[in-house]
C-alpha cells in the first residue's frame, strides 16, 4: 500500500510539472466551482454519515492518509464512517484550487470536530485533497487525501509568583 501511494504521488507530481512546463492556463471558474461543490458535498455527507453520497465522491481506488500515518482504502473509509464515531463539523479555510487538465488539487486548512460521542476533539489540519475529473456527483472524484496536523499552540507559561520576605 505504501509503495502504491509513493508511485501515485510521484505520477501526480510529474503530471503537475508537465502541466506547468506545457503552460497550464488559469483554472476554469466553472471547474473550480465544481471542485468546491464536490468538497462541500463531501463535508456535508461526512457530518450526516451519508455513505451513499461518500461512495460516489470517493474514487474506487482512493488513498486516504491520516496525520497519524494510517492509510485507508475506500472500503475502510466508508466502514469507518458507518461506525460509532461522529463528525460534528468540518470546515475549509485558506484554500487554493489548482486544476491541471483532469487533475485538481484542493489545498488548505481543515478544521474538524470529531471523535466518539462525548469525547469529541478539535483537529486543525493541513490537508491536500487530489481529485480527478470523473463520474462524481459534481463531475469530480477524490482520489487522494494527505493530512498533516498543525502543532498545538504553545501553552502560555505559568505566571511567576514572587514572595517578599
Amino acid at each position: 500500500m505504501r509503495k502504491a501511494t509513493v508511485v501515485m504521488l510521484g505520477c501526480l507530481a510529474l503530471s503537475v510539472v508537465g502541466a506547468r512546463v506545457l503552460g497550464a492556463k488559469e483554472s476554469d471558474p466553472k471547474e473550480v466551482k465544481a471542485v468546491t461543490d464536490t468538497m462541500q458535498a463531501m463535508a456535508k455527507a461526512t457530518i450526516a454519515k451519508d455513505t451513499a453520497t461518500l461512495a460516489k465522491i470517493y474514487s474506487d481506488d482512493v488513498t486516504y492518509s491520516h496525520s497519524s500515518a494510517l492509510n485507508q482504502n475506500k472500503a475502510e473509509v466508508l466502514k469507518a464512517f458507518q461506525g460509532t464515531g461522529v463528525t460534528e463539523s468540518l470546515k475549509f479555510s485558506d484554500t487554493t484550487i489548482r486544476i491541471y487538465g483532469t487533475v485538481a488539487l484542493f489545498k488548505g486548512v481543515t478544521d474538524m470536530r470529531n471523535g466518539q460521542p462525548g469525547k469529541l476533539v478539535d483537529n486543525h489540519l493541513n490537508i491536500l485533497w487530489v481529485l480527478v475529473k470523473g463520474p462524481g456527483p459534481y463531475g469530480w472524484q477524490i482520489v487522494a487525501r494527505q493530512t498533516t496536523r498543525y502543532p498545538e499552540p504553545a501553552a502560555a507559561a505559568p505566571a511567576r509568583t514572587t514572595s517578599s520576605r
